[in-house]
């Protein structure tokens, strides 16, 4: 059996912030789920995505390329 420490939690494995809900998630190859905790949580995440509860921010062009020359000419 591997060392662990207090919690019983193996010693030299990395806990990282699960995205979703914040508890400890392990941060190796055995947490298929990483870098989230459970696969609930990585469910929970990737419906945000699907729909569309997460959006990448986007910087409005203003200057339209058909009607406007490129500038330094």
């Amino acid at each position: 059996m591997a060392a662990a420490d207090a919690k019983g939690r193996p010693l030299g494995v990395r806990l990282v912030r699960c995205p979703q809900c914040g508890g400890e998630s392990p941060w190796n190859a055995a947490n298929k789920w990483r870098p989230f905790c459970s696969e609930r949580c990585k469910m929970i995440d990737l419906g945000a995505w699907a729909s569309e509860s997460y959006r990448v921010p986007v910087q409005e062009n203003t200057i339209d390329p058909l009607t406007e020359p490129p500038s330094g000419e």
